[in-house]
């Protein structure tokens, strides 16, 4: 019997020529592929069409990464070629061609229901102002609990007013507020064109100007400026307006790890660019050796993501207990209903690299494997998450070994982000009583080389010695609390002012409410443990 399939909408900017696009069908009995090219009329956008065109890998990446495969065998080679990273300059990218290969990042694209999909695509059309990098993120979007039951008393009344069927139905048992994160060329302009439209988005501060809104967007906290509890085609939503250089800077530098750390969890990418899926490529690979760095030889692919989950939310004040704002198990929550779709995002990556392997004779030989779980969820109308019996490995996953070797282990810390690591060097400085000249002799050694350098980013001794510190987990987590503790405080600050003081109110106690659900849930997992001892 056939499944119902739909026409999968290629992930543009603006506005172009018609562009083809394919109907694909599912065989369930059999598992295989129909293909029937079929050409779609062109469809409109209003953000400017130089940022991708019918011609782009970007359209490529689509059909590669959201269309149901039903194998292993069809998913494309996303192998990374070697080097990539020594040269990887995204100011020089502007278009999907200049990418390192066509489906290059393609892993970022998380497999979702097309429909729900297509929900929050029709979102994005709402907006005049120029959108050109989107995406949708957190519990909206993906489920943040394997306890169903848990998640519906959560919140079991939809905070939509009049939701599309698809947003009803992903969202089965508890709605949920859609998060979005909008990504602009130029702050100034795109709010003075939304202010137009949408006055009844923003804050007091509208009666300042698009000027001053940029500004308070641009110079408090980490760049973004946030607009909750905003109805848009009968959702709730949340958006957040952020420069794309701001975006590709926190990705490749991590100077503040707020877009970077949302980027490194599971997120549905709606509008792509290439400069920014270069930054993603490399954020996403530095999260991997952070981890590494922190997790001992032999460990779960549930360890790694709950490491990698839990890295953005090191030093967020909301975190914090006696602030109450976030649910304490909330990275647990996070990794254990989103497994297949960690594995989808990061499987790729640590199969290029040469310092870590699977470790398990449970893991499937074919190729896109990582996969499976993530399309059997994707042609599911709910967004409930998937059983642990029907995850490949378990929730704890499949067992990777790392390589302890000191050359590996400084390797890995020369390529972390260049401001992150900057951190760590400053930490080991003091802790192995290097001299000022000495160590400024280390940090011109390190300083990354320019664009048009060939020279492998190797780590020299001083690299090899923090590699192989014993307290090195406790240093890379003290980095991360500093990186992100002012700028992720300060833009919580500043929602006051974007957000208004009865919306602040609002989101506040509504994170308070989750953080008492949460703790009430860890309680309940403590009390069933000591039943069963």
């Amino acid at each position: 019997m056939l499944s119902t399939f739909r026409p999968i909408r290629p992930l543009v900017a603006g506005r172009s020529s018609p562009i083809p696009s394919f109907y694909y069908s599912r065989l369930r009995s059999t598992e295989s592929l129909l293909r029937q090219h079929v050409t779609r009329s062109s469809y409109s956008s209003s953000s400017s069409s130089s940022t991708q065109s019918s011609s782009n890998p970007s359209d490529a990446s689509t059909a590669a990464s959201s269309r149901p495969q039903s194998s292993a065998a069809s998913t494309p080679n996303q192998t990374m070629p070697e080097g990539w990273e020594d040269n990887a300059d995204y100011s020089q990218i502007t278009a999907f061609s200049q990418l390192p290969h066509r489906y290059f990042g393609t892993n970022q694209h998380i497999k979702i229901n097309e429909d729900f999909k297509e929900a929050m695509r029709q979102v994005l059309w709402q907006f005049r102002a120029p959108i050109r990098y989107a995406f949708a993120y957190g519990s909206g979007v993906f489920t943040q609990s394997s306890n169903q039951s848990a998640a519906s008393v959560a919140q079991s009344f939809s905070p939509h007013p009049h939701p599309p069927e698809a947003v009803t139905k992903w969202q089965e048992g508890g709605g949920k507020i859609i998060d979005f994160i909008f990504g602009v060329s130029h702050t100034e302009h795109w709010h003075s064109t939304n202010m137009r439209q949408n006055p009844h988005h923003y804050s007091f501060l509208k009666s300042l100007g698009s000027y001053t809104v940029s500004k308070v967007q641009d110079s408090i906290g980490a760049g973004v400026y946030f607009n909750p509890y905003i109805t848009v085609n009968g959702v709730m939503i949340k958006y957040g307006v952020v420069n794309i250089d701001t975006i590709c800077r926190d990705l490749s530098e991590w100077n503040t790890l707020y877009i970077a750390g949302r980027l490194q969890k599971p997120v549905k990418i709606l509008r792509d660019d290439p400069r920014v899926r270069l930054a993603n490529q490399i954020n996403l690979m530095a999260a991997v050796r952070t981890a590494l760095l922190m997790l001992p030889e032999n460990f779960t692919e549930r360890q790694l993501y709950t490491t990698i989950a839990g890295i953005s939310y090191m030093g967020d004040p909301r975190m914090n207990p006696r602030f109450g704002g976030e649910n304490p198990r909330k990275v647990a929550n996070i990794v254990d209903a989103q497994l297949p779709s960690f594995r989808q995002l990061y499987v790729p990556l640590i199969e290029n690299l040469p310092n870590v392997d699977f470790n398990d004779s449970r893991v499937p030989a074919d190729q896109g494997w990582e996969k499976e779980a993530a399309i059997a969820n994707a042609l599911s109308s709910s967004g409930k998450a998937i059983p642990a019996d029907d995850i490949i490995g378990g929730l704890d996953g499949f067992k990777l070994q790392q390589d302890m070797d000191p050359k590996r282990r400084g390797n890995m810390v020369r390529r972390l982000p260049k401001g992150f690591r900057q951190k760590l060097y400053w930490n080991y400085q003091k802790k192995f009583q290097i001299p000022g000249s000495a160590f400024d002799k280390v940090i011109e050694e390190a300083t990354d080389e320019d664009s048009m350098s060939i020279k492998r980013r190797e780590g020299g001794d001083f690299e090899r010695r923090i590699g192989t510190q014993e307290d090195i987990p406790e240093a890379v987590g003290d980095c991360i609390k500093k990186t992100i503790s002012w700028p992720s405080t300060s833009q919580s600050i500043k929602g006051i002012l974007t957000a208004g003081p009865t919306r602040s109110w609002k989101y506040l106690q509504e994170k308070r409410q989750k953080s008492k659900l949460g703790k009430a849930q860890k309680e309940g997992e403590q009390e069933a443990k000591k039943k069963e001892e």
